[in-house]
């Protein structure tokens, strides 16, 4: 067995592992759907035999008819009463139930996703089984709700009507069974069938909805109505609907031929022609069994088939395909952070020395490190220019300081104590960041600059002023920004954006900033206010941006200029110009276009 096999459960393991955690969200979900499951069956099947049986019998034997009214009338309240209850749990209790399994599991999941490394997002394999367990855990929760209170209803049922039989005549049971057991070697092909074609449907179906998603989302409006793009994207579409097409007619043609030679088999030879003959011999020649035990016994033949064929079969399949998914789920659930919480507590409140000490690095899954033998020494307050190409490593460095990731090699050192010895929120707590993947929150104004609920009013149109964020906005720092919540919801340019999301570090009183292309977005006036205003705010503050704008790096106290994952030049912006380097050249060259 290899160690993927070894790490995963079987299928009865994930089935109730995820149950457990829906009966611990919602105890009244989970009873409340197997009762539903008993509700939906065992009243219809047991009418079917006990109820007919007795009809019949009261007929044939010509006394009492009356009793036939209040068999006819008992029939009746008990299949009101079971809709009934069944519709009064779904709308009273299921919906609401349901929601706070919903909630329970998506809080859970969020704060695992929290607190996951960014390694994770390195993994595909595990961001997509990430996504998988995201976006399907509502699915899981509904489908294996449904698939539960049919499997349990089915099992009471086939116990509950294969008793009855019992007391007729144990081997009309016997007749009932042998067939089916026969032929259900063919009742899982078919059923391994179905999931098939269901899978390469799936593969498929996501084939077409890209043509879907082309044609209503705003992000393609523009290039599917300003160019002839639209006659190759039906072209492509009828090609995908034509693979569904195509898919189907495959399995039908298989599937339907079992299932023809499945029914032969268990219908004709079990039920129409072997039951019948010995039914028949019980009540003409031994006079044992009455006419309704006649009718009673073929109707709980074909019960007792349904229902078989459910629990082995169908619903086998369907828990398989949700076992796969929980598989997912689990492991997610599972998955070890490599990043360590650290035990002491990082209270910095004023800037301090920074060091990293031959810190190399290597993303997980790559050979060639990312990040080879760096050295340097921050002091306190100092402003910080990391310079070079695309690649050169300078986000990766600034993601080591963040403790985003760890190091392969080497330390890190904040006033002399390794920040993997502290705890990761007090370390990240004393730094404010600015990405270039910056996000906005669908969120109040106020609650972006500050990221939290409770903020300041004063000092986020404090933030705003020093980012150059001149937008006016209907109730000010309380103006909702997107429309996910409000409808009304304020939208920002990708400057004004920008100018919120370094509005943060403004806001936020910690000793240490890092600016990653802080002003990627902004006009070259509104980059000089803002390098301006960001000297002047962080007078007592030590400093680290990345800019690709040298003209963002002069004012620096000091730049180190980045090759490969390697520092190769370092000082300020006068010393590099002296040493007409790396530096030097990539200077000239922006300034040169500035002029032309």
């Amino acid at each position: 067995m290899n160690s993927k096999e070894k790490t995963e459960h079987s299928l009865f393991s994930n089935m109730m592992f995820f149950i457990t955690l829906m009966f611990k969200s919602s105890p009244l979900l989970v009873i409340g759907e197997l009762v539903w499951g008993i509700l939906m069956n065992l009243p219809s099947r047991l009418i079917s035999v006990i109820g007919i049986k007795y009809i019949i019998d009261v007929m044939t034997s010509g006394e009492r008819l009356y009793r036939i009214f209040t068999a006819v009338g008992v029939i009746a309240g008990v299949i009101v009463a079971s809709r009934l209850i069944s519709w009064l749990f779904r709308e009273f209790i299921w919906n609401v139930e349901k929601e706070k399994c919903y909630l329970a599991f998506n809080k859970g999941l969020y704060k695992k996703a929290r607190s996951l490394d960014l390694e994770a997002y390195d993994n595909p394999e595990f961001y997509n089984s990430f996504i998988l367990t995201i976006e399907s855990s509502s699915d899981n929760i509904q489908n294996l709700l449904g698939l539960v209170r049919n499997y349990f209803g089915n099992l009471v049922a086939l116990l509950t009507v294969a008793s009855v039989l019992l007391t007729i005549d144990p081997w009309c049971l016997v007749i009932i069974i042998v067939p089916i057991a026969l032929f259900l070697p063919l009742s899982k092909t078919i059923g391994r069938l179905q999931t098939e074609r269901q899978v390469e449907n799936a593969k498929y179906h996501r084939r077409s909805d890209y043509f879907q998603r082309i044609f209503y989302l705003q992000d393609y409006a523009k290039e599917v109505r300003m160019n002839n793009i639209h006659p190759l994207l039906i072209d492509r579409y009828n090609d995908a609907a034509d693979d569904v097409i195509d898919n189907q007619d495959k399995y039908w043609s298989k599937i339907s031929r079992l299932y023809c030679l499945q029914e032969i088999g268990v219908q004709i030879i079990g039920f129409m022609l072997v039951l019948p003959m010995y039914l028949g011999y019980l009540a003409l020649v031994k006079k044992s069994i009455t006419a309704g035990d006649f009718v009673a016994t073929f109707n709980g033949a074909t019960s007792i088939a349904m229902s078989v064929n459910f629990l082995t079969v169908w619903a086998v399949a369907r828990f398989e395909e949700r076992a796969k998914i929980i598989e997912k789920f689990r492991g997610f659930l599972k998955a070890d952070s490599k990043i360590i919480d650290g035990k002491d507590s990082a209270n910095d409140s004023q800037p301090k020395t920074i060091e990293l000490k031959n810190v190399s690095f290597t993303y997980p899954g790559n050979d060639t490190p990312t990040l080879n033998n760096i050295n340097l020494t921050i002091h306190p307050g100092e402003k910080i220019a990391l310079v070079g190409y695309n690649g050169a490593g300078k986000t990766t460095l600034t993601n080591l300081l963040l403790r985003l990731y760890d190091v392969t090699q080497g330390n890190i050192l904040i006033d002399g104590e390794d920040i993997r010895d502290v705890t990761l929120d007090s370390h990240r707590n004393r730094f404010s960041a600015v990405f270039q993947d910056f996000q906005i929150f669908s969120a109040s104004l106020g609650e972006n600059v500050a990221l939290d609920v409770d903020y300041d009013k004063d000092r986020v149109l404090s933030a705003l002023n020093h980012s150059g964020f001149s937008k006016k906005l209907k109730n000010s720092v309380d103006t909702e920004l997107l429309r996910e919540f409000d409808d009304n919801g304020a939208m920002l340019s990708g400057g004004e954006s920008q100018k919120v999301a370094v509005a943060r570090t403004f806001y936020k009183n910690c000793p240490y900033v890092i600016l990653d292309e802080p002003s990627a977005n902004l006009d070259p006036i509104a980059e000089y206010n803002l390098n301006k205003a960001m000297i002047e705010a962080s007078e007592n503050k030590t400093v680290i941006f990345i800019s690709h704008r040298l003209s963002t790096t002069v004012n620096a106290d000091r730049i180190y200029v980045m090759e490969n994952g390697s520092i190769v030049e370092q000082g300020s912006h006068s010393e590099l110009m002296e040493q007409n380097g790396t530096y030097a050249y990539m200077f000239n060259l922006q300034a040169e276009k500035y002029k032309q």
